[in-house]
């Protein structure tokens, strides 16, 4: 017995020394790795989530990512004379560390679109159709954000694959050429169009998410940066005749420009950045890439940017005299003016008495001897778009991230007008082109185009690149890649028009700013002044912030930094100007 218990006495000693040298391991479900998350489809629908909301920071489309490109174009000049001022003036300096921002946050898209792609694997025919869906979704987030980037960078690093980060030299990546990223967005939209649904099969899953409408509007703009004209109107037509899901223009232009879910995911729309509607977001702006509060707002602050000081904007941006005295220059068939002006610009208008909410600002009054302008000291025409200014909602802009207006990031009004340059550019002016442009000006109450009256090419796209795509877009997303695609910037007489157009009057004087001015004056008038006279050739892309070269010893600056030309990279001829 005494020998028994001794024995006990020895296996329960090892047991416990065995036991000291044993490590229990626990995983915690709150701080999961790379190494640990993603292997399941319900993981993978979380990166899914993470994509999209990181298409909505600052950098992205919730406000610096957004008006920059709107700035850019002729449409919109900085009222503020402050904020914005290099990027209005195309002179940003490499070491303004906001030209930076939508480096930053479109690679935290980027990183979080890798990371799941590496789980989804190369073979879409293994995959079920849910995660044919999540592959889809990022391809096309991947894209979009690649899309921005070399739009606004020109030779941003291109990584693809999540084991680039897995080594110092993959994190310390090279510029890639512009033809290789464009390469890259036309890829990553060419294969989601064919792993994604149509927004009538995706039904209410559809709603607010890439689908292979989305995808293939979004391939059709990527090839025509290069102008691969023939591709992208096949690509149109295929749109149009509802191979990728059922579109039309909805018979209210206004609809496409207000909060709710009467309005948002409509009809019209193939692809929008989604927002809490105004009183349903938290309270904590974070302007952080990071969005750590559990009471984050969940708004974009392009309104704040828009919005008149009168009414607690922050007053940095107004529409051109230019695009105001367009939309003057044309009535409707019953003679009244073209309502996208209303949801353009907020002026004060006789015809405008019982149209929509009538002439309001912030549901506030607007009379002919009492105008609201953007910004107090500058003067400028308020922009209505995206904004709360026409739609009755409330009576001064809350500023910062409280926006809740969904942004329409493509129309169906954009294919039917691009399907007319490509069938323009492809085939010259054909009644078929003429149509399509009809369907956008009809839904406004303007005449039908006559084929008769544009005898050449480079007639009908004058007419489409500074008529009807700005009364169209005005004040809009992407008239800055317009311009670069066009080659505006490298033609003496086409440079000389965007100085036309983006000449504007600093004035107090709230009597004079519809006014139309002429650049010719420019110098004369000391109130006069225009967006493209500081124009630095290579400046028509954002140069690469000189604190990310300084991190990166393999990166390098593209023509913005180093203000050289690119007028040798242009993909042909540029229409001249033609008097219409």
């Amino acid at each position: 017995m005494k020998i028994y218990k001794i024995s006990i006495a020895l296996v329960l000693a090892l047991g416990m020394l065995t036991s000291c040298e044993d490590k229990l391991e626990l995983t915690n479900p709150n701080q999961q790795t790379a190494a640990t998350f993603g292997y399941s489809a319900d993981d993978l629908e979380e990166n899914v989530i993470a994509a999209y909301n990181h298409i909505r920071m600052e950098g992205t489309y919730a406000r610096v990512g957004y008006t920059i490109d709107v700035c850019r174009g002729d449409e919109v000049w900085n009222s503020s004379q402050v904020w914005y001022m290099p990027f209005d003036d195309l002179n940003v300096p490499f070491t303004d560390e906001i030209g930076q921002w939508s480096w930053r946050d479109w690679y935290y898209t980027i990183n979080v679109t890798n990371f799941t792609l590496s789980r989804c694997g190369e073979d879409n025919s293994a995959l079920n159709e849910q995660m044919k869906h999540i592959k889809g979704q990022m391809l096309f987030l991947r894209g979009l954000a690649y899309y921005n980037l070399v739009g606004y960078y020109q030779n941003p690093i291109l990584i693809t694959d999540y084991a680039t980060y897995s080594t110092l030299d993959g994190l310390y990546g090279t510029n890639s050429s512009y033809d290789e990223v464009w390469d890259q967005v036309e890829k990553d939209f060419a294969e989601a169009m064919i792993l994604l649904p149509t927004r009538d099969a995706g039904g209410e899953w559809a709603k607010g998410r890439a689908t292979c409408g989305a995808a293939a509007g979004y391939y059709a703009r990527a090839l025509m940066m290069r102008h691969k004209y023939s591709e992208a109107l096949a690509v149109l037509k295929a749109i149009i005749g509802g191979q990728y899901g059922t579109y039309k223009l909805m018979a209210n232009y206004g609809d496409n420009f207000r909060e709710g879910p009467s309005y948002e995911n409509n009809d019209e729309s193939l692809f929008e950045v989604q927002y809490l509607d105004y009183g349903s977001q938290g309270t904590d702006d974070e302007w952080t890439p990071v969005n750590t509060s559990a009471n984050a707002t969940q708004g974009h602050a392009i309104e704040s940017n828009f919005g008149p000081g009168d009414c607690g904007g922050w007053a940095d941006l107004s529409a051109s005299p230019w695009l105001y005295n367009l939309f003057k220059a044309e009535r409707t068939t019953n003679g009244s003016l073209d309502p996208r002006l209303y949801w353009t610009i907020g002026t004060y208008e006789p015809e405008w008495e019982g149209f929509e909410y009538g002439n309001v600002c912030y549901t506030l009054p607007i009379t002919d001897d009492a105008p609201f302008v953007t910004n107090n000291n500058n003067g400028g025409l308020p922009i209505a778009k995206f904004t709360n200014l026409r739609t009755g909602i409330y009576d001064k802009v809350v500023t910062g991230l409280h926006c809740g207006i969904n942004l329409r990031m493509m129309r169906f009004s954009d294919v039917l007008l691009r399907a007319a340059e490509c069938e323009n550019e492809v085939n010259g002016p054909t009644q078929q082109a003429i149509d399509w442009i009809n369907q956008v000006r009809n839904r406004a109450g303007l005449a039908s185009l006559k084929l008769a009256d544009f005898t050449s090419a480079d007639k009908l796209f004058e007419q489409i690149a500074n008529v009807e795509r700005p009364k169209e877009f005005g004040c809009e997303f992407g008239r800055g890649f317009d311009l670069i695609r066009w080659g505006f910037f490298y033609d003496s007489g086409r440079l000389q028009q965007l100085k036309e157009h983006g000449t504007f009057r600093r004035t107090n004087d709230r009597s004079r700013v519809k006014e139309a001015v002429s650049y010719s004056e420019v110098g004369v008038d000391t109130e006069l002044k225009s967006s493209y006279d500081n124009w630095i050739q290579g400046h028509e892309f954002l140069p690469i912030y000189q604190g990310t070269l300084n991190d990166n010893p393999n990166l390098e600056g593209n023509s913005a930094n180093n203000s050289v030309s690119n007028a040798d990279k242009l993909y042909g001829p540029v229409h001249p100007v033609v008097n219409l």
